[in-house]
This record gives structure tokens, sequence and C-alpha cells, in this order.
């Protein structure tokens, strides 16, 4: 199963990079960002991962804080260009009520390990190597970030990413730390 999962994602990622993500402005393919999701609106699925520095880290326990959970893979592209992005908001926003884990989705972290040391991340890491977690939200993109309340609901889910994205998580980080 997690075989025929990766290979799923797999070729939904080459299918998006063919179609250049969405950049061609189609608002049927790229990101969604805020969409009608069966996700948003539900309470977030709860799940336990260890962290990069070998936590354990409970979603459920993090309720109070704004969350953004970032699924990703060393083999994503679009993930290498994003995650720095997405450090500088971890930075900025996390003395406010702000909580960004990147979930790696790969049965083996050895090369996420080696791509996390290359790009210099600080944001804490969960691996998710059987897929627990990933299967919780539904995932079936590359990257997808998924933006939870201080109450444990989620709010807004993009799949995808295209340059840009990254002003409309911030708008919505603010947004969700002010509530």
């Amino acid at each position: 199963m997690r075989t025929g999962m990766r290979f799923f994602i797999a070729a939904l990622v080459a299918v998006l990079v063919a179609c250049g993500g969405g950049d061609d402005g189609d608002p049927n393919l790229g990101p969604v960002l805020g969409s009608s999701s069966d996700l948003i609106g539900q309470a977030a699925p709860d799940f336990t991962r260890t962290s990069s520095t070998g936590d354990e880290v409970r979603l459920a326990d993090l309720r109070g804080k704004v969350v953004m959970l970032y699924f990703w893979a060393s083999w994503c592209g679009p993930c290498r260009q994003e995650m720095p992005l997405l450090d500088a908001m971890h930075q900025r926003y996390s003395n406010a009520g702000f909580m960004l884990f990147g979930v790696n989705v790969e049965e083996d972290s050895t090369d996420a390990q080696k791509l996390l040391k290359d790009l210099g991340v600080r944001f804490p890491i969960l691996f998710d190597p059987e897929s627990e977690a990933s299967s919780l939200f539904g995932i079936d993109a590359m990257p997808t970030t998924v933006l939870i309340d201080k109450k444990g609901r989620i709010r807004y889910v993009s799949r995808g990413y295209k340059p840009g994205d990254e002003n409309k998580y911030r708008d919505q980080i603010r947004e969700l730390i002010k509530e």
C-alpha cells in the first residue's frame, strides 16, 4: 500500500510539473488555498510523530497555537524551493504563537536529512515513514500545506507550490494569530 501511495504521489507531481503547476492562471490547476476542501473546518486529526531532535510531538498538545503542517519529500523540487521561505516565516512568527512542522513522508529519511542540512532549515521536522499522518490528512500532492487554528480546526489547505504562495500563508498566519 505504501509503495502504491508513493507511486500515486510521484505520478501526480509529474503531471503537475508537466502542466506547469498551475502557473498559467488556470484555477483548476495548482495550489488551492482556502478552498472548499473536505478538510477545511474539521478538527485536525491527532497524531504523534518523532521530530528531527528525537522529541515526540503530539498535534493535540499544540492547541492554543497556530500550527502549519508542511508535508514534503526530498525528491520534490517545489519543496526545495519553498522550504527556505517557510523557515523565514517560522523564525518571524514563532514568538507570536505560530508553530511550523515539516512532515517528511519518505520511508527512508536519509535523503531528507541530507536536504535539510544542505538547505539549513531550522523549523522542526517530523518523520512519517509509514504515512500515518499523511493518510489522516489525505495527502495526495507534494508539497501540501495545512494551517490549523488555535482550536485545532483545519482552516486552510494548499496543494502544490508556486512562487507567491508564501505571501498568502503570511496573511493567513497573521489572521489566525489575531483570533
